[in-house]
């Protein structure tokens, strides 16, 4: 029989955190290769042969990843529902494509937060966009841009991507994957 006990403590934490999101990284379904450490639940690399690709989306304010435990006593399960909310800032042409591949396909994102954490959204299954908009705004100062919600119904929470010790490497995921910039 599976253990389900807790076997660790946690301490009162220091006020030393910041909250928000820095990047967001899109990898094609299938394309990660990802490989787990199942007693830690982090993801320690890829297995691919080749890096794969990594499409980088710089962020600034108001995007967020929220994780829902949904728990059933009844039927005896448990899976988590990782929800990333985005705001892409002034329409264009090029972001329409992008947006339209984005919601037809079902990626693997790495999200990158201001404390350094690398996490993977749609670790098994890929994120869905389930929810967006592409609005112009109707006053000077109102969001000209996109929002999109991604959803993963995945086993665990987001997974951490292993911590690198060295600085200036804030994390494996930059060399383990080729990152793609904005043109």
């Amino acid at each position: 029989m599976a253990t389900c006990d807790v076997n660790a403590g946690r301490g009162l934490s220091c006020k030393d955190s910041i909250s928000g999101l820095k990047n967001v990284y899109f990898i094609n379904y299938g394309d990660g290769e990802f490989t787990f450490d199942s007693a830690t639940e982090e993801i320690t690399g890829t297995s691919a042969l080749t890096p794969p690709n990594a499409y980088k989306y710089e962020l600034h304010l108001g995007n967020d990843l929220t994780s829902n435990i949904n728990s059933s006593a009844e039927n005896g399960t448990l899976f988590f529902e990782q929800v990333l909310s985005l705001t892409l800032k002034k329409l264009s042409q090029g972001d329409n494509v992008q947006i339209k591949q984005l919601s037809s396909g079902h990626p693997h994102i790495m999200v990158e937060d201001q404390m350094g954490n690398f996490m993977l959204v749609g670790y098994k299954n890929g994120a869905d966009v389930s929810a967006g908009t592409a609005v112009t705004g109707s006053n000077f100062g109102d969001l000209n841009g996109y929002t999109l919600s991604f959803t993963a119904n995945e086993r665990y929470l987001p997974n951490f991507y292993v911590e690198a010790a060295t600085p200036g490497d804030p994390s494996p995921f930059l060399t383990d994957f080729t990152i793609v910039e904005a043109v």
